[in-house]
């Protein structure tokens, strides 16, 4: 099976495809989309969702598993802002044809590291171990998609 995880944002948004097959997990590739940030919300969005299209065309998943929103009351812009930059990742996913998948990041920080607090850089050494990595993926973007990438083929392994 073909995952991609895609850690949400309109800055820089990280993905991260692997193949799960019989428990082994390989690497396709990860990598991130990142508008320019002077631009118009709109124009951010296309360009997110150009990016995402060239993605998915490159990848070609079985599956995309996108982290929930996480966001406190304190700040509903930004729930509003990640909102919509889900909402061209379902789309783009839905042109594409693939099934759109979400996990919280607690349940990914459990399914990886034992522990839903688990700290980023937990995570980070537990997916460049998992993946047989000589390094740590760079920008944290990236081992955030790959880290729901690996989550959502330790759940449906179950």
């Amino acid at each position: 099976m073909r995952i991609l995880g895609i850690d949400p944002a309109l800055r820089v948004t990280g993905y991260g495809a692997l193949i799960a097959d019989r428990g082994k997990l390989t690497l396709l590739e990860g990598g991130i989309v990142s508008p320019k940030t002077e631009e118009t919300l709109e124009r951010r969005l296309a360009a997110l969702h150009d990016g995402l299209c060239a993605v998915f065309a490159s990848v070609r998943p079985d599956v995309v598993v996108i982290e929930d929103i996480y966001t406190t009351y304190r700040n509903p812009r930004t729930a509003i802002l990640m909102g919509h930059a889900r909402g061209v990742m379902c789309l783009a996913a839905a042109q594409a044809n693939v099934p759109v998948q979400t996990l919280g990041h607690s349940r990914v920080k459990s399914a990886l590291v034992g522990s839903g607090s688990a700290r980023k850089d937990q995570v980070n050494a537990m997916v460049t171990h998992l993946l047989g990595l000589r390094q740590a993926p760079k920008p944290n973007d990236v081992s955030d998609a790959l880290a729901l990438a690996i989550a959502w083929a330790n759940i449906v392994a179950r």
